[in-house]
């Protein structure tokens, strides 16, 4: 799935989720659910407070829904086949051009790299 279209889908997702939330506010305001389900007292319709508790949902709806797409935004991720030689590791690009792996990556991603030896290596490279 590319990234535009699961990006679609979380918000999809996201307004659907806070739509059923508004709705069941006014089903609870109309039908007075918690009489009706646990024999509570009955609570007189209050067309007020049904309105100032969906305005609130919708500014926090809005509010989650714009840090989802500004998060979004700023993902990033490599996706697809990547040639890659099999001995010195280097990467081919969509223009036949071969870069080192960490320049590549560094270059399509906001990946940082920073270089180490890991033990087998260093058993090799330095044995003691």
């Amino acid at each position: 799935m590319n990234k535009a279209k699961f990006s679609r889908l979380i918000i999809y997702y996201e307004l659907f989720g806070f739509c059923l939330l508004i709705v069941t506010t006014w089903i609870n305001e109309f039908l007075d659910l918690p009489q009706q389900l646990f024999g509570g007292q009955p609570t007189p319709f209050n067309i007020t407070e049904s309105i100032f508790e969906s305005l609130l949902i919708l500014i926090v709806g809005l509010l989650v829904i714009l840090l989802t797409l500004k998060l979004l935004r700023e993902i990033t991720h490599l996706e697809g086949f990547l040639p890659i030689c099999a001995s010195c590791k280097k990467i081919r690009d969509s223009h036949g051009n071969w870069f080192q792996i960490e320049g590549y990556i560094r270059d399509h991603s906001d990946a940082e790299f920073s270089h180490s030896i890991c033990p087998d290596c260093a058993k090799k490279l330095y044995p003691t």
